[in-house]
């Protein structure tokens, strides 16, 4: 079975949109997207630099057009199931058919704003720690006054709370922590620090067209397959104040029996979370054009050993 799974902020990096430009009806789509919600994504895309794409305004929109983009980019599939980290989330609602594309890209581009306004309240930020017991992490990290903002699995807990928390973070790491490493993001995301941006995403959620997913979608709220479009949407809104919990994703990756991931544009986060946590699922990150003929050898491949394990089923 196949996953398709899009990235969440910090994925991120300069010019990474420019060779999808060269696909037909990239700069296209692109453009009209821009129009429709008030940002130069082509702009933002290839020429910015890192400073520029680390806005939480600006990078939000440009991961979730990215992932749409190169997704459509692999032709027409049908995964087995579709999930998103974070902001990741909405691209996956929009390619399971809850959203569409335009309303997908309006309402991240007002999440975005909405999370730069609740961050700049206060200085905050997010750091990854990499390594050491989950449980002993989160005690620790709750003991500073830190927030266990995504727990990914394999190893890997982000903590998100004031510059000040985090400082000290760096200087009494959990016992086995390997690394706690800065992340490239402007705020405490999934923390109560992004409250008063669910007040926002209540109202902008009332606009939106939704319907239920003709995929199967897991929620990063807690791992579980929701079926009706009305509980994805609020899920979107009450994520940004809440922890992503990716590690349960992956356990029902499991359990659904994927063989296979692929990890849309600008993949590369969760397909190396998923080669440590998921062993003998086969992993495969789009980054450019030049990922796509490999991305769909693997459906290819993963379709036909689906199609042999049924016939084989029926026989038996």
């Amino acid at each position: 079975m196949l996953v398709l799974v899009a990235p969440g902020q910090g994925a991120q990096t300069p010019g990474f949109l420019t060779p999808w430009l060269d696909l037909p009806g990239t700069a296209d789509r692109l453009a009209a997207w821009s129009d429709a919600i008030g940002l130069d994504l082509a702009h933002y895309g290839t020429q910015a630099d890192e400073d520029a794409i680390r806005d939480t305004a600006v990078a939000q929109p440009l991961l979730v057009a990215a992932g749409l983009l190169s997704a459509q980019a692999l032709g027409d599939i049908t995964p087995g199931a579709v999930a998103g980290h974070s902001v990741g989330e909405i691209t996956a609602a929009a390619y399971a058919g809850v959203l569409s594309e335009d309303d997908a890209l309006r309402f991240v581009r007002k999440r975005g704003l909405a999370m730069a306004d609740a961050a700049a309240v206060t200085e905050t930020g997010m750091a990854a720690l990499l390594g050491g017991d989950p449980d002993v992490t989160v005690a620790h990290l709750e003991k500073l006054g830190l927030t266990p903002a995504n727990v990914n699995g394999a190893g890997q807990i982000v903590a998100a709370g004031t510059l000040e928390q985090l400082a000290a973070l760096a200087e009494d790491k959990p016992e086995g922590v390997r690394k706690v490493v800065a992340l490239k993001v402007a705020g405490a995301f999934h923390t109560h620090h992004m409250a008063p941006a669910v007040t926002v995403l209540e109202e902008a959620a009332k606009d939106l067209v939704v319907a239920d997913p003709r995929l199967t979608y897991l929620s990063n709220g807690d791992g579980k397959v929701v079926t009706e479009g009305s509980d994805v949407v609020a899920r979107l809104v009450g994520q940004v104040a809440n922890p992503v919990r990716w590690d349960l994703c992956m356990d029902t990756f499991r359990e659904l029996g994927a063989t296979a991931l692929i990890e849309v544009c600008p993949g590369g986060t969760l397909t190396g979370i998923a080669k440590r946590a998921l062993k003998g699922v086969r992993t495969l990150a789009v980054k450019t054009p030049d990922d796509l003929d490999a991305a769909r050898v693997l459906i290819a491949e993963t379709a036909e050993s689906a199609a042999a394990d049924a016939a084989a089923a029926t026989d038996a």
